[in-house]
């Protein structure tokens, strides 16, 4: 690092001017909120956002409760994940199931276009809203990142949602100098992204500093899988290849850059096994993950957009 970045960050490392920001963040809404959450679905944004929550917060335990909204369609390997740390933590976990939400008729199971056949990802967003509702959560952290995707990079570090969970990306409140007006309108609340700041290869570096486990789909494995509209889908219960449409299993060496519902979340070719071989591989690409993985953002330019004014983290 050059002297002068050292000098505009007071002289800390770039990822640990990016720590020292989000852990600002985490406190400031504990202290400024009454019943926060922390969204917690296994992956490698939420794991970042766990340490950070045990530098803001430990010895003690965490001032809120983690929340996952299952889908039903994860990946074994996740659930196993998520399950083991929370233990390990001895925090409380929230398990919000788009089942439940179907089964009450608030939602119809699966999505209508042929590229999304399938998915419950669409029916998160009922699921979340129902939760929060529930519990009467003000304030939910997230794990998203400007660098993700156009309608996130729009996006504040406090996204303020309306009493039906919209975001109204006009209608933001400013954050200069990380100053953030926290007041809650009647019915409102708030959607909160601590590592809104971060890349892609930030959050590897961290969790390589930090030797974070991870689940092993995120390093190189073999595993059976079909190409689909450009994409390597996990061959599942939930997802067969198309025989009638010429598509074929095969078995390759895969691993993700994101987690989702396996329905839409796309593997890439791989063979790093290593932290260091998967920082190497985040540096050289010029893709966004969710652009190459995710096939719910394929759906149009403003698919991401669109379910977040509906709600969506």
């Amino acid at each position: 690092m050059s002297t002068s970045s050292a000098s505009a960050t007071g002289g800390l490392s770039k990822i640990r001017a990016l720590e020292a920001e989000a852990i600002h963040v985490m406190r400031e809404v504990a202290a400024e909120f009454e019943r926060p959450a922390l969204l917690f679905s296994g992956g490698k944004d939420s794991i970042v956002l766990l340490r950070l929550a045990e530098k803001a917060f430990r010895p003690g335990r965490f001032p809120f409760p983690l929340v996952h909204v299952d889908t039903g369609h994860n990946f074994p390997e996740v659930i196993e994940f998520r399950d083991r740390r929370v233990a390990e933590l001895g925090e409380r976990l929230i398990v919000a199931h788009v089942q439940d939400t179907i089964d009450a008729g608030r939602v119809a199971d699966g999505f209508d276009t042929d590229q999304l056949k399938g998915s419950r990802n669409q029916q998160q967003t009922q699921t979340l809203l129902d939760c929060i509702e529930e519990h009467r959560f003000d304030a939910c952290f997230g794990g998203a990142r400007r660098d993700e995707e156009r309608a996130r990079a729009k996006e504040r570090i406090m996204s303020f949602r309306d009493d039906f969970g919209g975001w109204d990306p006009k209608n933001q409140r400013p954050e200069l100098w990380n100053l953030f007006n926290t007041r809650l309108r009647q019915g409102e609340n708030v959607r909160v992204f601590p590592i809104s700041n971060w890349t892609e290869l930030d959050v590897w570096q961290y969790i390589a500093e930090e030797q974070l486990e991870l689940p092993p789909i995120y390093f190189a494995h073999e595993r059976d899988v079909v190409r689909r509209d450009g994409m390597l889908y996990a061959i599942s219960e939930f997802l067969q290849p198309r025989e009638g449409e010429g598509e074929v299993a095969e078995r390759l060496s895969v691993r993700y850059r994101t987690v989702g519902d396996l329905t839409i979340t796309g593997a890439v070719e791989s063979t790093a096994t290593t932290l260091e071989h998967v920082v190497a591989e985040i540096a050289a690409t010029r893709v966004t993950e969710r652009g190459e993985t995710r096939a719910d953002d394929r759906a149009s330019e403003a698919a991401m957009e669109d379910r977040k004014v509906q709600g969506y983290f």
